[in-house]
């Protein structure tokens, strides 16, 4: 029986990453989704990985990329989510 329930992703330089068992350090996943998502994995095998949008409004996170534990850590996302007034 398949395991539909795995979180599978490519890095940015071709590096395929199972997130499936990674721990959640930070995130900002709010809908509707845009420049302001983010979040930081650390992988049983200690790799960090940062997910990203790249003002995607169908996806919350489409690009990823492998960081250094300090990078991770110290991680300040440069965009914030925009609410407007009705």
């Amino acid at each position: 029986m398949a395991n539909h329930t795995l979180y599978l992703v490519t890095a940015a330089g071709g590096e395929q990453l199972d997130l499936t068992h990674a721990k959640e350090l930070r995130s900002n996943n709010l809908f509707p989704f845009g420049l302001h998502n983010y979040a930081l994995y650390r992988t049983p095998e200690g790799v960090y990985v940062k997910g990203s949008n790249a003002d995607n409004p169908n996806l919350m996170l489409d690009q990823y990329e492998v960081i250094s534990e300090e990078a991770a850590r110290t991680y300040v996302h440069p965009h914030q989510r925009i609410v407007e007034e009705e």
